[in-house]
């Protein structure tokens, strides 16, 4: 039994172990561990039954996760997204006074086109049409937004309104807690020591501990709340999607689904190496199951699920294979049980991860043709749109509208391809729907 899972999943191909994927699975588990904490609380914002929240964003992660694994073989586990959950919250429920009961109808409708754009393999063809250059630019720039993550989940980089931005006060003690984990991890890293992403994850967290910048759990195990308040409740309100408003609020989640979760997958796969001859192996496998996980959890109570950045942990750990993600998906469910404890695992954890995970993410910036301006032009818009704007899909839209323009301008329009020029104008359609007063 285990010599056919090890040939399913080719572990030993990819130059892999179990260890080391369950090791990766757990990486990536608390990397983004978070989300069980800040989706309650940010959808709780429109109504919706934390509790119910809670569970629905574990069960959600780990089934998109472990179908991930199962289905497509990669470490790239699922989650409800941010953004788009603060979308759904913010501006759908709170800004056009719209019930959470039917803004969750509007995630599940977009959740069946989805599933059917995926079927088509429109989604495939899209990510296939996207040249080489701006597939590693789309991966740098997720490194580089996972890394302002970091900064400023750990407090290093803070809100300013002289500037925007600017470094964190280091009068606050969780700060140094931060800074601490980057440079243990750091050495480690520079150091090539096995799972140093890990193991400067538990230093940190035995530090804070130690010095009681983290408070010790009161309990280690815990019931999970009830599903009730939200289990199906999409099913009973699609009815209520009967107005150009709403059908905008659905186009808006599809379309930033699907360029996050596209971009992500992207950006994952040519992390660890998968992409061939500028394509992604079984990519359409891998949509299926973020697609059909965006559905169960519209069906379970939660906003857009999709490919979690924060898989760039795992793969940096050395998961190369489903049994990473398949790993990350059984750790959320046993979170179920242990939610005590997660509390241990505070921003300052993980925030090193996140930092040096970027740094790794951004060497594929080496790729790109910065000598040749109608490529460097839109590969940097992509680059840094995405931790300026806080949106991956506003990254690649900048990028991906100002591509055409440029080739066009160098005279090399002709190897623009028809998808290309058709996302020129659906991103400028896209920014329109998204910024419009």
């Amino acid at each position: 039994m285990t010599a056919k899972i090890m040939n399913y999943f080719q572990v030993k191909e990819l130059g892999s172990t179990v260890r080391r994927e369950i090791l990766a699975g757990f990486t990536t588990f608390i990397s983004m561990a978070y989300i069980l904490f800040v989706n309650p609380d940010v959808l709780g914002a429109s109504g919706m039954d934390k509790g119910a929240v809670f569970t629905a964003t574990a069960l959600a992660s780990a089934f998109g996760s472990i179908l991930m694994g199962v289905l497509a073989r990669y470490p790239i586990a699922t989650a409800p997204a941010l953004g788009i959950n603060a979308f759904f919250a913010y501006s759908v429920c709170i800004g056009m006074h719209i019930p959470w009961q039917t803004a969750l109808a509007g995630v599940f409708v977009a959740s069946l086109i989805f599933i059917l754009i995926t079927i088509l393999k429109l989604r495939e063809k899209i990510i296939d049409a996207i040249p080489n250059d701006l597939k590693h630019a789309i991966s740098g720039g997720i490194g580089l937004f996972v890394a302002f993550l970091g900064l400023s989940q750990g407090g290093i980089i803070t809100a300013n309104k002289s500037t925007l931005v600017g470094l964190g006060s280091f009068s606050t003690p969780t700060t140094w807690l931060t800074i601490f984990g980057l440079v243990i991890t750091a050495v480690l890293m520079v150091r090539r020591v096995p799972g140093g992403i890990f193991i400067g994850m538990a230093l940190t967290t035995i530090l804070g501990l130690f010095t009681g910048m983290i408070k010790a759990p009161g309990a280690i195990i815990s019931a999970a709340p009830s599903l009730k308040p939200t289990f199906l409740v999409a099913l009973k309100h699609v009815g209520d999607i009967n107005t150009l408003q709403l059908w905008v609020v659905v186009l808006t989640f599809l379309l930033v689904t699907f360029f996050d979760t596209a971009g992500t997958l992207v950006g994952l796969a040519t992390q660890a190496g998968f992409m061939k001859d500028n394509k992604m192996p079984r990519v359409g496998k891998a949509l299926a199951s973020d697609s059909t996980a965006m559905l169960a959890g519209s069906l379970l109570g939660t906003s857009p699920v999709g490919a979690f950045v924060e898989s760039s942990a795992g793969i940096a750990v050395g998961g190369r294979t489903g049994l990473t993600s398949i790993s990350t998906g059984i750790f959320f469910l046993f979170a179920l049980l242990f939610s005590p404890l997660l509390a241990v695992v505070t921003s300052q954890v993980t925030a090193p991860a996140l930092i040096i995970v970027g740094v790794l993410m951004a060497q594929n910036l080496k790729h790109i043709a910065w000598d040749k301006l109608e490529i460097a032009i839109p590969a940097f818009l992509i680059v840094l749109g995405m931790p300026l704007t806080y949106s991956i899909s506003d990254g690649i839209g900048l990028g991906f509208i100002m591509y055409p323009i440029t080739m066009l301008a160098a005279k090399r329009g002709k190897e623009v391809s028809p998808m290309m020029y058709a996302l020129f104008f659906v991103f400028i359609a896209f920014m329109w729907i998204l910024n419009i007063d």
